[in-house]
Order: structure tokens, then C-alpha cells, then sequence
């Protein structure tokens, strides 16, 4: 995970987190986070770079619709993210 872009680690998680993961879920999951608009353009080149790295993969669900889901290896890498991530943020903030 540690040459993904902070966007694409973001949209691992949401598609982990969505009961169904189609591109404009994704879309509108990431743009209440970000509160911003998320642009076509940026959403599925790096939802393609996703499948491309095996992090996720991309199903038909009918013509015009696919469905993300993630691979046992983006889940490893996740889980691998949450307990590097966790040895920081389970220590006290010191101010000086």
C-alpha cells in the first residue's frame, strides 16, 4: 500500500466499507468525505490502477454498472495499513 496515492488508499476503504460497491457509490461515498466534487476523470482511472495492482477487482453487474470488491490481498494490505497505523495512534499526544 505504501505506493499508493492517499486517494487510492481511499477508495479501498470505501470499497470495503459500501454493501455495494459500484462507481457512483464510491463517488458519492468519497465526495461527502472529501466535500468536494469527485470528477469521472480521477474516480475510475485510479479505481482501474486499483484492479491493475490486484487490490480490487471489477465485476459487470449489468451493462452499464460494474461492481468493485476487494481482493484477499487488498484486505491484507489494509489490515496491514490499520496496524502501522495503530502503533501511532495508540500512543499519547505530548504537547510541549
Amino acid at each position: 500500500m505504501h505506493d499508493l496515492t492517499g486517494f487510492q488508499r481511499d477508495l479501498l476503504y470505501a470499497v470495503m466499507g459500501l454493501d455495494d460497491p459500484h462507481g457512483l457509490a464510491i463517488k458519492d461515498d468519497l465526495e461527502e468525505y472529501y466535500e468536494t466534487e469527485i470528477h469521472h476523470g480521477r474516480l475510475y482511472p485510479n479505481l482501474d490502477t486499483l484492479v491493475d495492482k490486484g487490490l480490487i477487482e471489477k465485476s459487470e453487474k449489468d451493462r452499464r454498472t460494474n461492481i468493485y470488491t476487494l481482493t484477499q490481498r487488498g484486505q491484507r494490505e489494509i489490515e496491514t495499513r490499520r496496524d502501522w497505523e495503530q502503533q501511532y495512534l495508540g500512543q499519547e499526544v505530548t504537547t510541549a
